[in-house]
Parts: structure tokens; sequence; C-alpha cells
């Protein structure tokens, strides 16, 4: 386990990481959190909240609410660019503030965009971890945010809300996965590989399991054969054209029990680790025009949300420290490298345009940086 991984292990199971799942929990209910930090803020996400989230809002906050966005969101909310060093956008919103359905649109660009006009303020000191509670959660990243008032715990309204660290939220992603466990193995021989074994893993906050499939031993060899593959419900389960996920799972299995071992990772992250309703939304976008990479920030997430400790928490658990990637993306090379797991070679592996993919592999190559042709 690497050093980071380890000194996040220590605090693991503490009432502070509890607060973390508790918070993930409530946002995806719609509750309003207070976020501690050097200038408390009461946030919520805008995709959950309704008017008693909104009415909990208005009577516990201090100050100007505003709508937290990132900047790409932000840029087609107010129909005019973003200075590409900001972060995070605020919008001024009036009080009472203004209706559920109104801010939701503002959020997600796949609704009718029938908005009203919004002005930029400040972003709060702890911008950042707001938004980073809406990820978590895997909502859109948009976040009511309000300074709350003193002694907000002992008013009627805010008795029963909860507070978590601002620090703690920006740090759960090491910490869940310096938490990863073994939960099970069994064997399942697969069409292209009779002595498959499957390890299901779990994290500390009980979610939903991260998986390696095992073909032969990999431990065996000084360097196994290894692929780092996200789920994708729509290639790997229903076949989609979409994308190349599917014969990329597929082909990693087959080749994998040619040469007598290797390991495929199949990591909970769909969608480039922003989850199966945010990729959705972003194939809704890819219909009108945009592309894969410009669809996620259009929704206001990074091209990219995987948590690649995850991978090496797995690689370390399965006693598999050196490896040779399988694999078109150099960045899986960097970010596996940065976690501490020795990358010896990257082994190219390419399928050919489908006639529906052909775009979706050329932005690949052309705007994430792939190794294909």
């Amino acid at each position: 386990m690497t050093h980071a991984l380890h000194a996040a292990a220590a605090g693991l199971g503490t009432p502070r990481t509890r607060a973390v799942h508790r918070a993930i929990a409530e946002a995806r209910r719609g509750v309003p959190v207070v976020l501690a930090t050097r200038q408390p803020l009461i946030i919520a996400p805008v995709e959950t909240v309704g008017a008693e989230g909104l009415r909990l809002i208005d009577l516990l906050s201090a100050g100007q609410a505003a709508l937290l966005l990132a900047p790409a969101r932000a840029a087609a909310v107010l129909q005019r660019s973003i200075d590409d060093s900001a972060q995070t956008v605020a919008l001024k919103l009036a009080r009472p503030l203004i209706d559920a359905e109104t801010l939701k649109r503002a959020a997600d660009p796949t609704m009718e965009q029938i908005l009203p006009a919004f002005e930029r303020t400040t972003p709060p000191e702890a911008a950042e971890a707001a938004l980073a509670l809406g990820k978590l959660a895997r909502l859109l990243p948009a976040m009511i945010v309000a300074t709350v008032k003193p002694g907000w715990a002992s008013l009627p309204a805010g008795a029963d809300l909860l507070s978590v660290p601002a620090d703690d939220l920006q740090a759960y992603p090491l910490e869940l996965a310096a938490s990863l466990t073994k939960v099970a193995e069994v064997a399942v021989p697969l069409d292209t590989a009779r002595d498959a074994r499957l390890i299901a893993f779990r994290a500390l906050d009980q979610g939903i399991e991260h998986m390696a499939i095992l073909v032969g031993d990999p431990t065996a060899e000084s360097a196994p054969l290894v692929r780092v593959h996200s789920e994708c419900f729509t290639g790997d389960l229903l076949g989609s054209l979409r994308c190349d996920c599917g014969p990329q799972l597929q082909g990693a299995i087959a080749r994998m029990a040619q040469e007598g071992a290797g390991a495929v990772l199949y990591l909970a992250q769909e969608g480039r680790g922003i989850g199966l309703i945010n990729k959705l939304r972003a194939y809704t976008l890819q219909d009108h025009g945009l592309d894969t990479l410009d669809a996620n920030r259009a929704l206001g997430w990074d091209a990219d949300e995987r948590n690649f400790h995850i991978a090496a928490a797995m690689l370390e658990a399965l006693g598999l420290p050196r490896i040779r990637l399988l694999t078109n993306n150099p960045a899986k090379v960097s970010s596996l490298s940065a976690c501490g797991i020795e990358v010896v070679e990257r082994v190219a592996h390419e399928f050919a345009p489908n006639g529906v993919n052909d775009q979706y592999l050329a932005t690949k190559a052309q705007r994430f940086g792939h190794l294909l042709g």
C-alpha cells in the first residue's frame, strides 16, 4: 500500500469519516447539510433539493444564497465565456429562493433552457468542497450554497442537520481506496477463459462493489497483463455500438487466456466516473452535436473523474504491484504509476470502428490522447 493510502487508512471509521457517508446519503435525498469550514456553509444539491430543502436554506442562511456551478456549465447559463482559471462559478440567487424546477434547468443542460438572468458573485472559500459532495453522490455538480447563521444547530430548523468537514469531503476518494477489502472469491468459467475467477472488493462506504476477473495465475508472472476497465452498462451488458467497451472487455479476457494469465479490474466507475445517469445525459448532449469530452464538461464534470487509487489498491491486494497495462490511454499509465504501481509496458488494445462509434474513437484519439491507429 502506498504511503498516501496508509495515511488515509489510519483515519477510517472515525465519526468525521462516517459524516461523509451520511452527507452523501443526505445529498441524494435533497436534504441540506452544513459544510464545516472557516466560514460554515449550508449546502444542497440542485438536482435533488425540493421546496422543504429550499425553505431550510432560507431560514438558516445568514446572507446571499448562490448557485454554484462548474465553469463550463456557468458559461452556458450566462451565455458568455468564463476565465479559464476559474475552478467554480457562483451565481446570485434572490431570497426567497427561486423554485426548485428553475434551479434544475440551470444545472441540467438536457432540460428545456428557459432561464432567468443570473449575475455572478464571489464563490465561497469552500466552493470546491461543496461541488465535491455533489460529485461523490453522482449528482449533477451544481449546489445551492449560503453562509449559515451562527448558532444554527440550536435553532429548531437546524437541529437535525448534519455537519461535515470540508477537508474530509475532498480527502474522501483516497480514504475510500484505502478501505478496500476482498469480500468474495469464486471460480466463474467463461467462454474464452475456463479457469477464470471473480474476486469482489468492497470499500468502507458499502457502496457498489469493484470486481477483479483473474485468468490463470497472474501472480506467477513477473509482470502480468492487466486491463483496468471501467464498467459500461450500455456497452458491456447491452452491446451498445456507441462505444468500444464491450469488445475491449471481451478482447482483454480472450487475450489473457491466450497468454495463460492476466487480470481485468472491473471498476464501478461508469462513464469515466460520472455515473450511469450522467453518462446518459452526456449521450443526449452528444446527439445534439457535442463530443464526449465537451458533453461531460457541459454537465459540469471534468473529462475524466475516475479514482485510480481504487485500481492501485486492488492490484496491491492481488499481489500485482508490477504489470503490463493493456490500454490505449497513456493517462492510465501515468495515473497508476502515480499511485505506486510499476507499469513496465503499455500494451495496445485497439478495435476497429463499427460505423456508429467512429466519431467516439476519433474523439478519444484527438482530445483524450489515446494512441489509436
